[in-house]
């Protein structure tokens, strides 16, 4: 039988112990005061539902003690934290720093890293996310402050006892692509940068480093929008393997499909987006599957 390592992402956000929350939670409890907040929106609607455990501090090594073995008691042996940089420094690092990295038995569950390099508008305060356009801080990094964070990410995170390897090398998944072309300058900039932080992870004894992408649809034309020369360069997948990315995956189905459906009709979708993926890339890709999704909050 094959043995297959099945990996959960964390948004962790539900913790206050991070001032910048506080702009769009000022509660100080994090998005758990989104959750709170909600309300039935519709006859049937199964809402507010409470948290089983409550509305607990997951910054806290306690209750992520408590996670990590729900996580692997059920068969979930990897964690993938959303990481964020924004304004010269880290944001929402709590959650790991202080619960996983400080809980007695993390060893039971890996973890690594994505950089959830996206652009924060107001979408995160129920507030004001109804007004479009706002960009609070722009994800895109130069030269400088992509070596910058890199050595933070060798020396903190990549060099762990349970960071989670693929080959033998650490795993760091990148989920906006254009725009770490877009902060670097173009295709052959970030291919530099990445060469650079490869090396920097084999000079650190790692072994180098696992490079994956988080999929979007028409990945070229996204691309495009930030390099024009990108179109000398071939396909999405040539593209891809020069930057020199390993796998891919995605990132929710909301990013690919239409979900106001029921849950099988989606499924017939992704069977079809997958295979998709298997026509166009021809490097390793990890199927996500999502659970279900309720954007009331």
């Amino acid at each position: 039988m094959k043995k297959y390592d099945v990996a959960a992402y964390i948004w962790p956000s539900y913790t206050g112990d991070e001032p910048r929350t506080r702009m769009f939670w000022p509660e100080g409890i994090g998005e758990w005061q989104t959750v709170h907040n909600s309300v039935q929106k519709f006859p049937g609607h199964e809402w507010p539902r409470k948290p089983v455990w409550g509305y607990v501090n997951e910054a806290d090594r306690y209750v992520m003690e408590m996670e990590i073995n729900a996580a692997a008691d059920h068969g979930i042996n990897v964690f993938i934290y959303d990481w964020y940089w924004y304004d010269r420094r880290p944001f929402l690092e709590n959650c790991l720093n202080d619960g996983y990295l400080k809980a007695r038995n993390n060893d039971r569950v890996k973890f690594y890293l994505m950089w959830a390099n996206h652009n924060v508008s107001h979408l995160w305060d129920k507030r004001i996310a109804h007004i479009d356009g706002n960009i609070i801080w722009d994800a895109a990094v130069d030269r400088p402050e992509f070596e910058r964070l890199g050595t933070r990410l060798i020396e903190n995170y990549f060099s762990h006892p349970c960071y989670y390897r693929i080959g033998g090398k650490p795993v760091f998944m990148i989920y906006n692509l254009p725009d770490l072309i877009r902060g670097l300058g173009g295709i052959d900039e970030t291919a530099d940068a990445i060469a650079w932080l490869k090396d920097r992870s084999c000079r650190a004894g790692l072994g180098g480093l696992h490079l994956q992408v988080k999929l979007q649809r028409n990945m070229k034309q996204a691309i495009l929008k930030v390099d024009p020369d990108a179109d000398t360069k071939g396909s999405a997948n040539d593209i891809l393997k020069a930057l020199g990315f390993e796998s891919a995956t995605h990132y929710q189905f909301c990013s690919l499909t239409n979900i106001d459906r029921d849950y099988p009709d989606i499924i017939d979708d992704l069977e079809k987006i997958w295979a998709e993926v298997d026509n166009e890339y021809d490097f390793p890709y990890f199927a996500h599957v999502s659970l279900g999704w309720d954007k009331n909050p």
